[in-house]
């Protein structure tokens, strides 16, 4: 983390030579190049993302606190002067609310565990459940075992989370892992936190019971704990755990989409879009997963509306609802706005943290398109590489790729990402802000670079 933090100071001192590639560009390039040094010295991204996260805190999904999140942010914007500001209103059929939860090992060696209830969770019975574990070191292993094997049990799934291994845990076991422990019989279900911290907290997450499967109780360990279990595995034949988990279901609730435009002066009807989720879980505050998105989104498009002249094409910024629960707000999105994403000329999402943003790729018809290699070489200073992935944006504009719409990849760096988000040390002290500092310079960058050149970006 050291050399990180390095790196991020030297962002902070850089001043910018950018390259002029294309005759023509010099203005938009030195237009761009003071947006990015008064992004990186005024701290602006930081100071949203506090205000969100102290003003209003955790925002889960469908919640008073989300809606207040959406106010709060629909006066900011008002504040800075955005030509339209509108929500998109959407049910989400999975309300839900966090309870009481305790586990503790009661034989052979009594102990306590830290556990999280995993997000759309079913309650226990008001007095628990105690029963003796099946604990597996994989997914695989739990879903080798024939149907009924596991019946009147806790089934435990320690598989570890290396880094960049989030897809693989999140998916097939805490999405899917419940629901595979049901079908063999289980009584509830505990799995290892996704996540790569060591520290003693667990990590919530969403969920997903399969239909015409039994729901059972289902939560995430601390990955000590987990560690622990392990070893109690290796020197005891049976171990029981009493596990009590009191969450609501709240059925069908409400979540909303925040738009706020800036108006292109030249070519209005041209959709440059910035997107990140206001939603949170409720074990934090919410402020690496997406506070920090938040504020460097609202911050590249606030300086953006500060500038003398508006951007050419329109810049629009998304703040999404219920992402956290199932991607509720893209989804929703794309549907509502269906017969308008052809004015979308590319769009990008800030959720993976603070930064800093270390590659820009793309998932566009032609990767080579001409003003691309301009915004390319305008965010070399910044210290982001030119990558070479096909990219789907983020979470909540995936479903806008998935149907054509031009998108951009903001890499960020997430070694230290999955410590803390879906944790109760999701917090505003955890940012650094040279790194948040730095992510909404990459971001301001591309806006307006996008805005001003606009090129091609559909697949012909």
């Amino acid at each position: 983390m050291t050399s990180l933090i390095a790196r991020s100071v030297f962002f902070s001192s850089i001043v910018f030579s950018l390259v002029l590639p294309v005759s023509g560009n010099e203005e938009a390039l030195r237009t761009a190049s003071h947006l990015a040094q008064k992004a990186m010295d005024s701290g602006l991204a930081l100071d949203i993302a506090t205000d969100l996260t102290t003003e209003i805190g955790p925002r889960l999904y469908g919640s008073d606190d989300e809606r207040q999140a959406v106010e709060w942010a629909t006066k900011r914007f008002q504040e800075y002067g955005f030509d339209k500001i509108w929500t998109e209103s959407f049910p989400v059929d999975r309300g839900w609310e966090r309870g009481d939860e305790t586990a503790a090992v009661t034989y052979p060696s009594p102990q306590k565990l830290v556990i999280t209830a995993l997000g759309g969770s079913v309650a226990t019975p008001p007095e628990g459940i105690e029963a003796e574990i099946a604990l597996f070191k994989t997914i695989g292993a739990l879903k080798s075992q024939p149907a009924g094997s596991l019946k009147g049990k806790i089934a435990v799934v320690t598989q570890p989370m290396g880094i960049g291994q989030y897809g693989k845990i999140s998916g097939p076991i805490r999405g899917n892992g419940p629901s595979e422990a049901a079908k063999r019989g289980a009584v509830a279900f505990l799995m290892r936190s996704a996540g790569t911290s060591k520290n003693r907290f667990a990590h919530t997450g969403a969920t997903r019971y399969q239909k015409d499967v039994t729901r059972i109780p289902a939560a995430a360990l601390s990955v000590p704990d987990a560690l622990q279990l392990d070893r109690l595995s290796e020197r005891f034949d049976r171990m029981r755990i009493k596990l009590v988990l009191t969450p609501k279901q709240l059925g069908t609730v409400t979540s909303q989409n925040l738009i706020a435009e800036i108006t292109g002066s030249e070519k209005p009807e041209e959709i440059v879009l910035l997107g990140a989720h206001i939603d949170s879980w409720d074990l934090g505050t919410g402020a690496i997963d997406d506070g920090a998105g938040v504020g460097v989104v609202m911050a590249a498009s606030k300086l953006i509306r500060e500038l003398p002249t508006p951007p050419k094409r329109t810049i629009r910024v998304v703040l999404f609802g219920a992402e956290e629960i199932g991607i509720y707000g893209g989804n929703f999105y794309v549907e509502n706005n269906r017969t308008d994403l052809d004015r979308h000329i590319i769009a990008a999402e800030a959720d993976a943290g603070q930064g800093p943003i270390h590659t820009f790729n793309v998932g566009v018809g032609d990767p080579l398109e001409p003003t691309l290699s301009v915004i390319r070489d305008a965010l070399k200073p910044l210290g982001v590489k030119p990558g070479r992935a096909k990219s789907r944006g983020g979470p909540d504009i995936a479903p806008m790729a998935n149907v054509g719409v031009p998108v951009a990849g903001l890499d960020m760096f997430t070694e230290d990402y999955f410590d803390l988000h879906h944790t109760a040390n999701d917090t505003i002290d955890q940012i650094v802000p040279e790194r948040i500092n730095q992510s909404a310079a990459v971001y301001v960058t591309f806006a307006y670079l996008a805005s001003e050149l606009g090129g091609y970006y559909r697949a012909k």
